[in-house]
């Protein structure tokens, strides 16, 4: 008869399961309220992200005073990011608008190259996200570069966590406010989740 080893990790129940999705719950709505004045909202991405990354690589939360100094250290950095986010996404957002409604030549073609774009550098800015958890909630521009590294390394990757960022801006525009805290920690747990997936290799044939 084999002996069962020791340290075999223990078997996860419901009650695991629910107690993480609480957390996300709360490192959702703390997203949201760092994130109320807007130009902060790239500070509390980032003090959220590394959160999420403590978890996923550490097995535990950080405590709550470690999270609000990777806030306030943040947010120098995170205005000018916020800024530039927006206004991209202001940019991307009317350009659709107007293709959609027939405002502007295109078509139906251009609705879709641009719809791909935009799916594209939300993949991107999800991945830049990430990288910022991994260096402790800073580090904006290192983590564009190696987010572009990995998007290249990595395209399917890259596409995945395109759709994230696409599923959750759909839910974003469906679900009832209360609820939209409660989809910013799950969105990025999952990006997280994406990031970690080792990149398939394909054998030659």
């Amino acid at each position: 008869m084999s002996a069962v080893p020791q340290d075999a990790p223990a078997r996860r129940d419901w009650r695991d399961v629910l107690r993480d999705a609480a957390d996300l719950a709360l490192v959702g709505f703390a997203l949201v309220v760092g994130a109320l004045p807007v130009v902060t909202a790239g500070a509390a991405l980032a003090a959220a992200s590394a959160a999420v990354h403590d978890r996923v690589t550490d097995g535990g939360w950080p405590d709550a005073r470690t999270t609000l100094r990777r806030y306030v250290r943040g947010l120098p950095a995170g205005v000018p990011v916020t800024l530039a986010a927006l206004a991209g996404a202001a940019l991307l957002g009317a350009d659709l608008a107007a293709l959609a409604t027939g405002r502007v030549p295109g078509g139906a073609p251009a609705l879709l190259v641009t719809g791909v774009v935009t799916a594209a550098l939300a993949g991107y800015a999800g991945l830049v996200v990430v990288e910022v958890g991994r260096a402790g909630g800073r580090g904006w521009r290192a983590a564009a570069r190696s987010a572009a590294r990995s998007c290249l390394a990595r395209p399917g990757g890259w596409a995945a966590a395109g759709g994230v960022c696409c599923v959750a801006g759909v839910l974003t525009a469906l679900v009832i406010p209360v609820a939209l805290p409660i989809l910013a920690g799950y969105a990025l747990a999952a990006l997280h989740a994406v990031a970690r997936r080792p990149a398939v290799a394909v054998e030659p044939s």
